[in-house]
């Protein structure tokens, strides 16, 4: 039964004052609230909501607002309506009718007495605003989607506040002695790096453009950073995003075009960053292991423009350039967020030069870990046995909760599966190690993966694919995953891993292995690769991919003899 009840009224000094004394609530009583223009809301909360609309009817940025809803239950307490403000907060920045003008600094996620009953009353009263076209999703549509996912509005875990209130701490130091650190948060899949990139560039953001008189809603671990003497040092500051990833990049894009402060020119390329006519204060490089060094690009323009860049910047094409050292050259702050085990392809940036940067920060005490999964309901202890099949190592016993981790040994078992949890919850999809050619790509009525009596495709777009009409019915490839969620993960091991019974190793099958780019050598550093170099990398795809699912991950094993390993593994685990 709903107990609060929800008061509406002009945004306009005079009738503020007249409903002001209508109820002495509205004076001295916990509230949340929201005013509303035309394509734009901001989220409050106060204990007294009248005093505090006419601080937002000060304040001329937001004087174009037109209409106030103020959300009154006679359970509330500061406790509720913080965690109630949060949340709308949240789901409005995510619904795509509003552009939401709250900064991100107040987000909390905190625990409080009889929390799960209020959270109860933040769905009745969210089925209540869809009804009034406040929102225009429902709440599974939007948990699903880009804009969720990568919120700036995301309430952060303490491992993440900490490392976010180091970074900060850091860079106002340079800033203050004009001195250059480079900063490095590290963290497993899943850890939230991604999410850290993206509420930083909008932290400092509202930093910047804060006014010296602001009333901050709530209490805030960042709240000391918006005093005097902060701002100013970000007067005319530049940042920018650098994702390497072209499809997590352009989803990105999306979430800055639906923030105020940010936007989609602030989302860069390595190329984009290397080839800019302006110098950043500050570049962010997420999944800074995709960085490239020099090697056969996948066209001819893209060769071009890597050797254009290096003569620009360097006055030189030596081949030791990397879009580590473009980073570096186009900014004077940077802060790298990375994972080297997420290295695909040996055109990344090699494992000693991310493990340098890395003891660079270690010893400039810039260094920040993340080790709180964020995405995997099983947890660290799932992340951790991912990595131990393929090292084999034992396993022994592991719990990974509620997670529900299945491998199957008919693929058309699998596929269904996936498709009645994506009717149940929704983000379910098949994915693949490279493990066959894409026919496809040429020839649209081609089948790419051929297992027993089931015929599959890859993806067919690579931009957004997760979120593509036709994406159920194929199977994506690390290229189109990496740095995404899923709820249910369906991951074909394919043939170009096996397994030797005689050494007791995972082994690869390079005849198996057809992603060019993802294989071939670098004759233009003379570097040649090994099965086993190549072996580091498939395994480093296949970590990724069996880390994508928040709720679950199936899984089908081509090679009988890696499945039988597997299978065995697991009999003596559980």
């Amino acid at each position: 039964m709903t107990s609060f009840n929800i008061e509406r009224l002009p945004f306009d000094k005079g009738t503020v004052t007249t409903w002001a004394e209508t109820n002495p609530r509205h004076k001295n009583w916990p509230v949340v609230y929201t005013i509303e223009g035309t394509d734009e809301i901001y989220i409050g909360e106060s204990t007294n909501v009248a005093s505090r609309m006419f601080q937002h009817l000060a304040v001329e940025q937001r004087q174009h607002l037109k209409k106030i809803k103020v959300i009154l239950d006679d359970r509330f307490n500061k406790s509720v309506c913080l965690d109630l403000e949060s949340q709308l907060i949240r789901y409005l920045a995510a619904d795509s009718k509003y552009k939401v003008l709250n900064g991100n600094h107040g987000i909390t996620d905190a625990d409080y007495f009889e929390r799960d009953r209020y959270r109860e009353t933040f769905n009745e009263l969210f089925e209540e605003l869809l009804k009034e076209g406040v929102f225009t999703r429902s709440i599974p549509d939007i948990v699903n989607s880009d804009l969720f996912k990568f919120s700036p509005f995301k309430a952060l875990n303490t491992d993440q506040s900490v490392a976010i209130e180091g970074v900060l701490e850091k860079l106002f130091e340079d800033l203050e002695n004009k001195t250059d650190t480079p900063i490095v948060i590290q963290g497993d899949p899943g850890t939230g790096k991604t999410i850290v990139a993206v509420y930083l560039m909008k932290l400092l953001v509202d930093i910047a453009k804060s006014q010296p008189d602001e009333q901050l809603d709530s209490d805030s671990m960042f709240s000391d950073f918006f005093q005097q003497g902060y701002r100013e040092q970000l007067t005319d500051f530049t940042i920018g995003l650098v994702i390497p990833q072209q499809s997590l990049r352009k989803s990105i894009e999306k979430v800055f075009a639906k923030t105020p402060g940010l936007s989609k020119l602030m989302v860069l390329s390595p190329f984009d960053a290397g080839a800019s006519k302006e110098h950043y204060d500050l570049l962010i490089v997420d999944e800074s292991h995709r960085l490239g060094q020099r090697s056969n690009q996948p066209s001819a323009a893209q060769n071009k423009k890597f050797t254009d860049i290096n003569t620009a910047l360097f006055g030189n094409d030596d081949l030791s350039w990397t879009q580590l050292d473009w980073i570096k050259a186009k900014s004077t702050h940077q802060l790298y967020l990375l994972d080297s085990a997420q290295s695909v392809k040996p055109a990344d940036l090699p494992a000693e030069v991310t493990a340098a940067l890395v003891e660079q920060a270690r010893q400039a005490n810039s260094f920040f870990r993340l080790v709180s999964q964020m995405r995997v309901a099983g947890g660290t202890d799932y992340i951790e046995f991912i990595g131990r099949i393929f090292a084999g190592k034992q396993l022994g016993p592991e719990s990974f909760g509620n997670y529900e981790l299945r491998f199957f040994d008919d693929i058309a078992e699998m596929r269904e599966a996936i498709f009645e949890k994506d009717k149940d919850v929704g983000l379910s999809r098949m994915i693949a190690g490279y493990a066959w050619p894409w026919a496809s790509k040429n020839d649209p009525s081609a089948v790419d993966i051929q297992i027993g009596d089931v015929g599959l495709t890859w993806n067919r777009t690579a931009t957004d694919w997760i979120n593509s009409p036709t994406s159920l019915e194929e199977v994506g490839s690390i290229h189109t995953v990496q740095g995404y969620d899923l709820n249910y993960a369906g991951v074909i091991i394919g043939p170009d891993l096996g397994y030797d019974p005689i050494t007791k190793k995972v082994v690869f099958h390079r005849e198996n292995y057809h992603d060019k780019k993802g294989k071939e050598n670098n004759p233009r550093l003379g570097i040649e690769y090994t099965d086993e170099d190549l072996l580091n990398y498939v395994v480093n795809i296949y970590r990724v991919l069996l880390t994508r699912g928040i709720k679950g991950t199936f899984v089908y094993v081509c090679d009988p003899a890696l499945r039988s390993y597997i299978m065995q593994l697991l009999s003596e685990q559980f």
